[in-house]
């Protein structure tokens, strides 16, 4: 999901890992957020407040007393401001105020008095982490509500590797990402199971050829991120081992569209619904050569390869599936769209059909729009204009999640 315009609270206390709580302000900033960041006296010790005003353009609040509009109370306002407020880098000191109700700085009275969505991303040396009254205040500050992101192993300040530091900016704006969507989007399908395949498939010819499409696994690892977002349970079958798979999701990886059937097959019984948005190849080669195929000495001489059909997985699905199962297929056209998606409806037994003109360079494959009409069973049909695709994404699951039931 995007931050855009959404009202952040970057909470920074005193560790080493301060620098990163800058770089990630970056990374929201750049998504849209407004950010506003607060300090503790000792995190003021490693990187001093100008950083984040300039990052910012806003103040930073440093004092509980320092009120600098008469007209609000700087700890209360901060709370009343945010939409989400985040502890990063969290040292073993302020989680334990937090923990037992110490109020004695602007960062934890804020906190205290903040009742949006609070994440803590704590960041010390391995022997405070798992000392016990360390473990004891982060297991109380998830009974309040509070969201924990869990320190990595990795190379320490001290010298030496053990679990503690403050993860990658890019792994916490990603679970971050995840907390609050989850926080605050309608878990439309929560309890439910989702597999979804994504790519194109692969089909090999000899050891460095083989027949693909254009498809780049954006729509479906943008239905995964967005499908775990809603509170489902996420299968993620690809044949993209290069993209980042999405926080909560569990990925399987397949090359062609024989492994992909075999896999899709095996999970159905247990899936709620299936996405059928990866581009499987209509044919595959009849024989595959273990050696490269080597062209011939006379120059005129062509090559014929013969081609077989691949298992078609959408209809098989279609003839296997129960009346409590959803099952959505993709058609990507290049003309008469509508007449295409409504055959295929019928033919593979779906319950929808995603439409989508490929012939548009804008939307569809190897772009990050889409554009796409949805075609359902029971004859509803639904535009979405064109947008970037988690946001196509989103729109399609929860109309799915409207069709459940």
């Amino acid at each position: 999901m995007s931050f855009q315009d959404k009202k952040i609270v970057i909470y920074v206390t005193g560790g080493i890992a301060v620098y990163k709580a800058a770089e990630l302000v970056r990374l929201f900033i750049k998504d849209g957020a407004q950010v506003i960041v607060a300090m503790t006296e000792s995190a003021t010790k490693f990187v001093t407040p100008l950083t984040f005003q300039i990052l910012t353009k806003h103040d930073v609040y440093l004092d509980s007393f320092d009120e600098k509009d008469p007209e609000k109370i700087n700890h209360i306002h901060l709370a009343d401001w945010a939409d989400l407020a985040i502890v990063v880098p969290a040292t073993a000191n302020t989680i334990g105020k937090l923990a037992n109700g110490i109020a004695d700085n602007l960062v934890t009275s804020a906190l205290i008095a903040t009742n949006v969505t609070r994440v803590v991303v704590p960041a010390m040396n391995e022997k405070m982490l798992y000392n016990p009254a360390s473990q004891r205040n982060l297991q109380q500050l998830e009974k309040d509500g509070y969201h924990i992101i869990e320190p990595e192993e990795g190379f320490l300040a001290e010298g030496y590797s053990g679990k503690g530091r403050l993860p990658d900016i890019h792994s916490m704006f990603t679970q971050v990402a995840q907390i609050y969507a989850q926080a605050t989007l309608p878990q439309v399908l929560k309890g439910k199971s989702i597999l979804i395949t994504a790519g194109g498939t692969r089909e090999k010819l000899d050891p460095v050829r083989y027949l693909t499409n254009e498809s780049s696994g954006k729509m479906g690892y943008a239905l995964a991120k967005m499908a775990s977002h809603l509170g489902a349970q996420v299968h993620l079958v690809s044949t993209k081992k290069e993209l980042a798979v999405p926080i909560g999701v569990s990925p399987t990886y397949v090359a062609d569209a024989k492994e992909m059937a075999q896999v899709v097959t095996d999970a159905f019984p247990e899936q709620d619904v299936v996405i059928m948005a990866a581009a499987v190849a209509d044919f595959r080669f009849k024989e595959v050569h273990d050696k490269k195929i080597k062209k011939k000495d006379n120059e005129k001489e062509g090559l014929t390869l013969e081609l077989e059909r691949n298992p078609d997985i959408l209809a098989s699905l279609g003839k296997q599936k129960s009346v409590k199962q959803f099952l959505v297929g993709f058609a990507a056209e290049t003309n008469d769209v509508k007449q295409y998606a409504l055959k295929k409806l019928e033919k593979k037994k779906a319950d929808l059909i995603i439409a989508n003109d490929v012939s548009d360079q804008t939307i569809g494959f190897n772009s990050s729009d889409n554009e796409v009409t949805l075609y359902f069973k029971d004859g509803a049909i639904k535009h979405l204009e064109k947008a970037d695709k988690e946001t196509i994404a989103q729109e399609i699951l929860q109309e799915i999640a409207k069709h459940l039931d």
